[in-house]
C-alpha cells in the first residue's frame, strides 16, 4: 500500500485538513512526497480541548488499556514493511536502521501494554507515626489528564511510542506533535492505534513546526509535556509551561572509553555501529571515543577498517550503511565543523566527503579539546578519536561537558568498571557496551543539561500519573 500523500490532522475523532499546507520532501533525492496539513491556533485549541473532554469521561480499566496496546504491538508487527517505508521516506534512514526502529517500537508498545495492567500505588505505614493506631494508608495513581508529546525526527516511531504508549497506559489522553520532518510515520501510528482500539477521542495529531509547538506550550489544558530535542528548546519549554510537569530528554555529547585490556575487535565493531547508525543522528551516538594510548594505533585501525568500503548514499538500497542526514542545512553544518577541525590540525583518518545531504562516515584524530567537534553535539556521522593515559584522565574529560546522558566503558577490569560507573556523571553507564546501548524496558534519562525525567514504560507511567494518599481509620462513635 502506498504511503499517504496528504498528512492530515487528527482532531475531535476525525481526520481533518489544516489551515495551511506545506510540502514534505524526500531526504535523499528531494522529491516531493506529500502535503502536510498544519493547524492554526484555533484548530490546536479545538483538538486539545476535545482530548481533555474525552479523557475526563474515559472509563477503560488497566486491563482494557493493556489489551489495546498489546493489539497495537501486534498490528505494528503485521504492518512492519509499511512503517519501514514511512521511516525511510520521512528521515532518510537506511532500510536496516528503519527496520530496527520499527522493531523496537513494536517492543515498546508491548511493554506499555504489560505495564498498563500494573499501574498501582503503595502501602504507607502510617502507624509508624506517634499516636496513630488502627489506621492504614495507601496511595492511588491517577492519570494526569492530557499529555502533550513533542517528538524528534531521529526516532519517529520508537520515541513517539515511548511517550504516547505510557500516557495511554496510564489513562491519559494524548496530543502528538511530531517533528515537521516526519509526519507520515506519525499518521501511520495514529491510524494503527485507532485500529487497535484506542478511543478516538483520546488522540490528537497536530503536524507542524515551532508555531504549533508554541501554541501547545501556551495552552492551559495539557498537564504534562514529554519532549525530546535540543537543550535550547527544552529550556524554552520549561520556562513557558511553568510548574506543569515535564519529561525533557535533551542534548548530549556522548563518550565511550576503551581501555587497553578491552576486547578490542569486538569493541571496535560496536563503536562503529554506535557512531554511524542513523547517520550519527542519535543523542547517544559515540562522538568522543577515548582510547588508551598504548592501543590507539591498533584500535583506530580497527575502527577505520569497520567503515572501509561501506556503501553510502541511497537509503533504499539494502546494502547502504549510511544514508543522508536530515537536511542540506544539517549537512552544511556538519561539513563545516569537519573542515574547521582538519584546517585546525586534526587528522582526517577516514571520510569527510559529501554529496548532497550524504556525508561519508568520518573519523577524526589529533583533535584538540577546543574544536567544535569536541565541544558541540555533531549529530552526524562523525567520531573523534582521543587518546588517554589513565582512566581518571578519560573520565575527567568525558565529564567536562554541560551534558550527561550516557557513556560506555570497555574494560576487562572490574575495579576500572566500577570506578568509571561511580565517577561518570551521566544518566546511564554501560560497561562493555557503547554509550548508544539501550533496552527499551530500562529507565532512560540524563543529568545536567541532558534533561529531566525518565523514559522507559514503567518509569514514564509513574511520571505521567499523580499520586493521592488515602488513610482509613475506624469510624469514631
Amino acid at each position: 500500500m502506498p504511503l499517504p500523500t496528504q498528512a492530515l490532522l487528527f482532531s475531535d475523532g476525525a481526520w481533518r485538513e489544516g489551515a495551511s499546507t506545506q510540502p514534505l520532501h524526500d531526504k535523499f533525492d528531494g522529491a516531493e512526497l506529500a502535503q502536510v496539513h498544519v493547524p492554526d491556533r484555533a484548530q490546536v485549541d479545538r483538538a486539545v480541548r476535545a482530548v481533555a473532554a474525552a479523557q475526563a469521561t474515559a472509563r477503560q480499566t488497566g486491563y482494557e488499556r493493556g489489551a489495546v496496546l498489546m493489539a497495537a504491538s501486534a498490528l505494528m508487527r503485521e504492518r512492519r514493511d509499511r512503517f519501514v517505508d514511512a521511516v525511510v521516506a520521512d528521515t532518510g534512514f537506511t532500510l536496516t536502521d528503519a527496520g530496527r526502529e520499527v522493531d523496537r517500537a513494536t517492543e515498546t508498545l508491548q511493554l506499555c501494554g504489560e505495564e498498563a495492567k500494573r499501574v498501582a500505588g503503595r502501602m504507607v505505614p502510617v502507624e509508624g507515626g506517634p499516636g496513630v493506631r488502627g489506621r492504614i494508608g495507601f496511595t492511588l495513581r491517577k492519570p494526569l489528564g492530557v499529555v502533550c508529546a513533542i517528538t524528534p525526527f531521529n526516532a519517529p516511531v520508537n520515541t513517539v511510542c515511548h511517550k504516547v504508549g505510557p500516557a495511554l497506559a496510564a489513562g491519559n489522553g494524548v496530543v502528538l506533535k511530531p517533528a515537521p520532518e516526519t509526519p507520515l510515520t506519525a499518521v501511520l501510528l495514529v491510524e494503527l492505534l485507532l485500529d487497535a482500539g484506542v478511543p478516538e477521542g483520546l488522540l490528537a495529531l497536530l503536524p507542524g513546526g515551532a508555531e504549533v509547538g508554541q501554541a501547545l506550550l501556551e495552552h492551559p489544558v495539557p498537564a504534562f509535556y514529554a519532549f525530546t530535542g535540543s537543550t535550547r528548546v527544552g529550556e524554552h519549554i520549561a520556562r513557558t509551561v511553568g510548574i506543569r510537569r515535564t519529561q525533557l530528554e535533551l542534548g548530549s555529547l556522548a563518550s565511550t572509553i576503551v581501555c587497553a585490556d578491552a576486547a578490542l575487535e569486538a569493541a571496535a565493531g560496536l563503536c562503529v555501529n554506535a557512531a554511524f547508525r542513523k547517520a550519527g543522528q542519535v543523542c547517544t551516538s559515540v562522538q568522543r571515543l577515548y582510547v588508551q594510548r598504548e592501543v590507539m594505533a591498533e584500535f583506530g585501525a580497527l575502527v577505520a577498517r569497520g567503515v572501509a568500503d561501506r556503501v553510502v548514499g541511497d537509503p533504499r538500497l539494502p546494502e547502504t550503511f549510511v544514508g543522508p542526514v536530515i537536511s542540506a542545512e544539517a549537512a552544511d553544518r556538519i561539513e563545516s565543523w569537519v573542515t574547521e577541525a582538519v584546517e585546525g590540525g586534526a587528522e582526517l583518518v577516514h571520510g569527510g566527503a559529501r554529496e548532497g545531504s550524504v556525508i561519508t562516515p568520518t573519523i577524526l584524530g589529533d583533535v584538540s579539546r577546543d574544536m567544535t567537534v569536541m565541544t558541540n553535539e555533531v549529530f552526524g556521522p562523525v567520531v573523534v578519536l582521543r587518546p588517554f593515559d589513565t582512566l581518571a584522565d578519560a573520565v575527567a574529560e568525558a565529564n567536562d561537558t554541560p551534558f550527561g546522558l550516557a557513556a560506555g566503558v570497555f574494560t576487562a577490569d572490574l575495579d576500572s568498571a566500577l570506578t568509571a560507573a561511580q565517577q561518570l556523571r551521566v544518566g546511564t553507564v554501560h560497561i562493555n557496551e557503547t554509550s548508544s546501548s539501550r533496552v527499551d524496558l530500562m529507565p532512560f534519562g540524563g543529568v545536567k543539561a541532558s534533561g529531566t525525567g525518565v523514559e522507559g514504560p514503567r518509569y514514564a507511567i509513574e511520571e505521567m500519573t499523580e499520586e493521592t494518599l488515602v488513610t482509613v481509620g475506624p469510624a469514631r462513635p
